[in-house]
C-alpha cells in the first residue's frame, strides 16, 4: 500500500526542486507539521542535555527532512521492523542518533519516552550511535562515517538481486527502496566515494542519499578542508543530483523525494542546505552546536524561538503521536497486503517460496553440501585458496543466495562461481560481483547485503584486509554472518615482497571480538571451514588461505578434518601422556606433522595439534581444551608464519613460539621460508631444545 500523500497537479507534473529561502520559519507546512517537527527538535535537544553529551545540532536542522521522508514517503511497519519488503532508512551520520530515536518513538516503534530520557546511558536502547539488533527500527550500526551510506549500497544491490531472483510476472514480491541521510563527514570519507562510484556504475535507481550540506564540522566551517563541488562529483559518478535549498521547505523536500522515486536508471543524491542547530540564537551555524549540549539557557531561547514552552522538558503534545503513529496502521495494512500476495505467490511458486523462507530464516537446503569433495591424500597437495574455490562452487548451486566477489582479484582468490554470471547494470540475477579495487567499500557493501538476507562474501589478499578493517569490525559488532575470504596469507607468496606479505594481519583479525578466524591446514580442513562458515547465523567468519600448495594429509593416519569445528584438535598422538606438543595453523601444519613424525621415530612421546581457529577453540568446554593441551605438558611449540604476538597463551611460559616478528622480503618462497626458520629442521631443533631442559 502506498503511504504517499496526494500532491497537487503542479507538484505531480513538476520535476524541478523548489528554490526557496526561508530563514526563520517552517515553509509550506501546516501547524501540525510544524508541531511534529519541533517535537523532534526539542526531544533531541532535551535528551542530549540530560545526557550531558551528544550531538543536538544536526537533529535540529534535519527534523523537517526526516519528517517528510517518514511521514510522506517511507513504507515501513513500526510494529514489525523486520517486514521483508519495507523501505530501508539509514542514518549514516550516526552521531545525530537522537533524530532517528525521536522518529522511531513518535511513529510507534518499540521505543519509549523513558528510553529517550536514558539516551547514552548504561543498558539503554538509545546508545550514542545507532546499533543494529539493540534498537527496533535500526537497520545497521552506524558511527564510523561513510559506513552507513556504503551499507545502503549493499541493501540496494540486495533488493535488485532479490527482485530479479524471486519476482515473477504478476507477483512482485520485492520492490523496496533504500534511503540514507549523510553529512559532510560521510562524503569526505574515502569509503563513501568508493561506494558511490560502484552504485553509479550499477545504476541503482532504488537508492537515495540525502546529503545534509550544513557547512560545519567539529573544527569549524567545512571550507577548512572541504571545498569541492559535490554535485559535480556525483554527476561524474553517474548519479541523479537534486537540490533542496532550505531544509525547512517541506514542499521542496517532498518534490525532491518524489522526483527521486521516478528515476529509473541512476541513484539519486539530494543535496539539502541546512543550518546546524536551527533556531539556536547563539549556536546556529557554529561548530559549538555539533558535538556538545546546547546548555540550559540556549535551549530556553531556542524553544522560545520555536514557540515552545521554555521550561518544558521532553514535551510531546498529544496531537503529535496521534498523527505520526498513523504510520502503524499504514504499515500494518501494507504488510497485510504483502502477506496476502506472498500467500498467492507461495501457492504458485512453492520452490521459490521455500528458498525465500530459508534465506530469511538463516537455514540451508537439505543436502546443501553433498557435492563437496573429499580430497585424496596428496604429498604435493594444493593451495588452500584453490581448494576453497572448488568447495565454494560445489554448494553454490544449492544455495543461490550465496553471492559476492573479489576486489578485482577473483582469479587469484579463486572465488569466481562458475556459471554464476556477473552482477552488472540490468543483469541482476548473477552471483559474481566485481567490486573493483575498492576493498573498503566492498566490506561495507557486503555487510549491507548480509543485513538484507543474502549470504554475502568479499575476497581479497590478506594484506588488504587492513583497508576494510572498519567494515569487518562492524560485521562482528552487529553479529551478522558476513564472509571474508582472505588469500595469500603469509610470506609464502614470495617475490611480491614485504608490501604484500602479511605479518600482523591474522593476529589483528583475531583481536576483533566475535569474529571467527579460520586458517585451515589442508584441503579437507578448508571443506570443513566452509561448512562451519555457512552454518553460522550470527557470526562473521574470516577464512585465511594460502597462495602456495600444501600437502593433503592422509586422514586414515591422522585425525579427521572434522576436528576443525572445535578450533583445535589432536591430529596425531603418542601412547600415553605426551612430553611434547607441536601446534600449527595453515601452511605450517605440514611442518608440525613432519617434525612429529621425525621426533616420534626418535622415541619422543609427541603430539601434533592442528589449530585453525582460536575462537572456535575458546568456545569449547574446559575439559576438551585440557584434553587437547594438557596443563601438565609444558614443552610446547607453536608454528605460524606471522607475528608471534598472542601465541604465548597456548605455548605457555616454558614453550617456544616459531613465528615472524619483523616484515618479510622479496625472494623465492623456499629461500624465504628457510631464512626465516619455517622449516622442519628448525621446528625439530626448537622442540629438542625444550626437551633438554
Amino acid at each position: 500500500m502506498a503511504t504517499d500523500r496526494e500532491l497537487s497537479k503542479d507538484q505531480k507534473a513538476g520535476v524541478t526542486v523548489a528554490e526557496t529561502n526561508t530563514a526563520n520559519k517552517t515553509a509550506s507546512g501546516t501547524q501540525l507539521d510544524e508541531l511534529c517537527i519541533n517535537t523532534i527538535r526539542t526531544l533531541s535537544m532535551d535528551a542530549v542535555q540530560k545526557a550531558n553529551s551528544g550531538h543536538p545540532g544536526t537533529p535540529m536542522a534535519l527534523a523537517p527532512v526526516a519528517y517528510v521522508l517518514w511521514d510522506r514517503i517511507l513504507r515501513h511497519n513500526p510494529h514489525n521492523p523486520k517486514w521483508a519488503n519495507r523501505d530501508r532508512f539509514i542514518l549514516s551520520n550516526g552521531h545525530a542518533s537522537m533524530l532517528l530515536y525521536s522518529m522511531l518513538f513518535l511513529t510507534g516503534y518499540d521505543l519509549s519516552l523513558d528510553d529517550l530520557k536514558n539516551f547514552r546511558q548504561w543498558g539503554s536502547k538509545t546508545p550514542g550511535h545507532p546499533e543494529y539488533g539493540l534498537t527496533a527500527g535500526v537497520e545497521t550500526t552506524t558511527g564510523p562515517l561513510g559506513q552507513g551510506v556504503s551499507n545502503s549500497v549493499g541493501m540496494a544491490i540486495a533488493e535488485r538481486w532479490l527482485a530479479t531472483h524471486f519476482n515473477r510476472e504478476g507477483h512482485e514480491l520485492v520492490n523496496y527502496r533504500v534511503y540514507a541521510i549523510c553529512g559532510d563527514g560521510d562524503l569526505m570519507e574515502g569509503v563513501s566515494q568508493e561506494a558511490a562510484s560502484i552504485a553509479g556504475h550499477l545504476g541503482l535507481s532504488n537508492l537515495v542519499w540525502i546529503y545534509d550540506d550544513n557547512h560545519i564540522t567539529i573544527e569549524g566551517n567545512t571550507e577548512l578542508a572541504f571545498t569541492e563541488d559535490v554535485a559535480t562529483r556525483f554527476k561524474g559518478y553517474e548519479w541523479n543530483v537534486l537540490h533542496v535549498h532550505d531544509a525547512n521547505d517541506l514542499e521542496a523536500m517532498e518534490i525532491a523525494l518524489r522526483t527521486a522515486k521516478k528515476e529509473t536508471h541512476r541513484p539519486t543524491l539530494i543535496i539539502v542546505r541546512s543550518h546546524i542547530a536551527w533556531g539556536a540564537p547563539h549556536k546556529q551555524d557554529t561548530a559549538a552546536a555539533h558535538g556538545e549540549p546546547l546548555g540550559e539557557e540556549e535551549i530556553k531561547l531556542t524553544k522560545k524561538f520555536y514557540g515552545w514552552p521554555e521550561d518544558a522538558k521532553f514535551l510531546v503534545p498529544d496531537d503529535v503521536p496521534a498523527y505520526m503513529r498513523q504510520a502503524v496502521a499504514r504499515g500494518e495494512q501494507s504488510e497485510a497486503e504483502w502477506n496476502a500476495a506472498y500467500a498467492a505467490y507461495k501457492r504458485q511458486f512453492p520452490e521459490l517460496a521455500s528458498e525465500w523462507e530459508m534465506m530469511h530464516g538463516g537455514t540451508l537446503p537439505e543436502g546443501w553440501d553433498k557435492d563437496v569433495p573429499v580430497f585424496p591424500t596428496d604429498a604435493k597437495g594444493m593451495a588452500t585458496r584453490e581448494a576453497s574455490g572448488k568447495i565454494q562452487n560445489a554448494f553454490a548451486k544449492s544455495v543461490p543466495w550465496l553471492t559476492g566477489g573479489a576486489a578485482d582479484l577473483a582469479p587469484s582468490t579463486k572465488t569466481l562461481m562458475k556459471d554464476g554470471g556477473s552482477f552488472e547494470r540490468d543483469s541482476w540475477n548473477a552471483c559474481n560481483f566485481h567490486w573493483g579495487i575498492r576493498e573498503h567499500a566492498m566490506g561495507a557493501i557486503v555487510n549491507g547485503m548480509t543485513l538484507s538476507g543474502l549470504r554475502a562474501f568479499g575476497a581479497t589478499f590478506l594484506i588488504f584486509s587492513d583497508y576494510m578493517r572498519a567494515a569487518i569490525r562492524l560485521s562482528a559488532l552487529m553479529d551478522i554472518p558476513s564472509i571474508w575470504v582472505f588469500t595469500h596469507d603469509s610470506i609464502g607468496l614470495g617475490e611480491d615482497g614485504p608490501t604484500h606479505q602479511p605479518i600482523e594481519q591474522v593476529m589483528s583479525l583475531r583481536a576483533i571480538p566475535r569474529l571467527v578466524v579460520i586458517r585451515p591446514g589442508d584441503a579437507n580442513e578448508v571443506a570443513e571451514a566452509w561448512r562451519v562458515t555457512m552454518e553460522m547465523k550470527h557470526t562473521p567468519v574470516a577464512l585465511v588461505l594460502t597462495r602456495q600448495a600444501v600437502p593433503t594429509f592422509d586422514r586414515s593416519k591422522y585425525a579427521s578434518a572434522k576436528g576443525l569445528r572445535r578450533g583445535a584438535y589432536i591430529m596425531g598422538d603418542c601412547v600415553g601422556v605426551p612430553e611434547l606438543i607441536l601446534m600449527g595453523t595453515g601452511s605450517e601444519v605440514q611442518l608440525c606433522v613432519s617434525a612429529y613424525e621425525q621426533l616420534t621415530a626418535e622415541g619422543v612421546r609427541c603430539r601434533v595439534v592442528s589449530f585453525p581457529s582460536w575462537e572456535l577453540f575458546e568456545q569449547q568446554p574446559q575439559e576438551y581444551k585440557d584434553k587437547v593441551l594438557p596443563p601438565g605438558v609444558r614443552a610446547r611449540v607453536t608454528v605460524e608464519a606471522g607475528t608471534t604476538l598472542g601465541w604465548k597463551e597456548y605455548a605457555g611460559s616454558d614453550g617456544k613460539v616459531v613465528g615472524r616478528s619483523d616484515f618479510g622480503a622479496s625472494a623465492p618462497i623456499k629461500e624465504l621460508m628457510t631464512h626465516f626458520g619455517f622449516t622442519v629442521e628448525n621446528v625439530v631443533n626448537t622442540a629438542r631444545s625444550l626437551l633438554k631442559r
